[in-house]
Parts: C-alpha cells; sequence; structure tokens
C-alpha cells in the first residue's frame, strides 16, 4: 500500500482546529465498523450474509447501533469539514468534502430513521421479508441510498485529485475504493447471494480510505 507523505497536494499550515477535525474523519471508519462487527458476532440470530447492519438498530440493543449510525455520522461531518480547509484550492479539493459532508449527514439520518426488522432478525421474527415497508423503513433507505452515492462518488473524485497531485498509488486507490463500494452496493441492490455482505464490505472499504485520507492530510499539515 502506498505510504502515508505529505505530497504535493499540502499547501497550507495547520491550525489545531483543522487537525481535530481531519481526527474526526479518521475516527469514524474505524469507530463505525468496530461497533458494527462487534454486534455481528454477538447478537442472537444475525447472520450478516442475509441481515444488513442496518438491521441491528432493531431489537432491545438496537440503541447500540443507532448511536453508531449517529455518532460516526458526526464525526464524518465534522471531518468533511476539516477536508475542505486541507484539500482547499486543489483539484477534487471542493467537491470531495461536500460529498463526505452528505455521506455523513445522511448516515446521522439512518440513525434517527430505524430500519424495519425482518428475516428472522431480531430473533423471533419471521423469516422472509414483510410485506409492508414503515415510514420509518423507507427514509431509512433513502438515507442510507443518499450516504452510499455520495461515498462512492467522493471516492473517485479523491481519484481525480491524487491523479492530479502525482500520486498515482493513492489515486488508484481512491478508485478501487469506489469500486469495491459501488459493486458491493450493486450486487446486494440486485438480490444477489450474500448481497448484505457484499454491501458491508463495499462500505467498510470506502469509508476506510476516507479515514486513510484523512490522516494523510493530518500528516501533510504542518
Amino acid at each position: 500500500m502506498t505510504a502515508l507523505h505529505p505530497g504535493p497536494t499540502a499547501t497550507r499550515s495547520a491550525t489545531p482546529a483543522t487537525r481535530v477535525l481531519l481526527t474526526c474523519a479518521v475516527a469514524a471508519a474505524p469507530l463505525f465498523a468496530a461497533v458494527s462487527l462487534a454486534q455481528v458476532f454477538t447478537r442472537e440470530g444475525f447472520d450478516l450474509t442475509r441481515h444488513p447492519l442496518s438491521m441491528l438498530s432493531t431489537g432491545h440493543l438496537g440503541w447500540l447501533q443507532i448511536t453508531n449510525f449517529l455518532v460516526s455520522g458526526v464525526l464524518t461531518v465534522a471531518g468533511a469539514i476539516g477536508l475542505g480547509r486541507a484539500l482547499r484550492g486543489t483539484p477534487g479539493g471542493t467537491w470531495a468534502p461536500r460529498l463526505v459532508l452528505v455521506a455523513g449527514i445522511a448516515m446521522a439520518a439512518a440513525g434517527v430513521f430505524v430500519m424495519d426488522p425482518g428475516d428472522g432478525f431480531p430473533a423471533g421474527t419471521p423469516l422472509g421479508q414483510t410485506g409492508t415497508l414503515s415510514a420509518s423503513g423507507l427514509m431509512h433507505m433513502v438515507a442510507g441510498s443518499i450516504a452510499f452515492t455520495a461515498y462512492i462518488v467522493a471516492c473517485f473524485v479523491l481519484g481525480r485529485h491524487f491523479s492530479r497531485a502525482g500520486r498515482p498509488g493513492f489515486a488508484a486507490a481512491s478508485r478501487l475504493s469506489g469500486l469495491v463500494f459501488a459493486l458491493g452496493n450493486g450486487w446486494a441492490m440486485t438480490g444477489g447471494t450474500a448481497g448484505s455482505l457484499t454491501l458491508a464490505i463495499g462500505a467498510l472499504t470506502g469509508m476506510a480510505w476516507i479515514a486513510v485520507v484523512a490522516a494523510d492530510r493530518w500528516l501533510a499539515l504542518r
């Protein structure tokens, strides 16, 4: 993997606030992944090949994933502001942070609007999908779709940014992250086998790459 280094995209001095904001972006992805995956292996009846991570928001322990969405969303919003400061004046430096900002807001909204139970989770829920979709479930799907799209496009915009900055390794990694996210999401949307798993892999990959970019910008500031 390409080593983190300041590179030609670092053009301005850091402020303490910018460093704090970028730290929020670095923390968002590992926090979301750790809290989600811990529940994947401990919540009774949860099967990642059939149940999306969002379904962890249901049941008596659902507050854990709801809080995870809200906190990770807020951290992503703060991180987007930091990325905007760190990338200002560079190719893609306007739209990439804006897209991350949209993703963070949508992630927080996905915590407010909870997905419907289904397909055997939480434990005791009948197998298969329910015939009706609640207003909260519908809004969760909308928020999720917005967040996914924003993350995917942000990865490709960052690919252009790093390509123009003369960092081909980071450019390739950005585009690959966006592609993995897009393919995972597309497979899930078409009802492919283990679609929830491919979606989780894609989402965590895209989020992790934003964290790597934020860490790179944190190190680049002086």
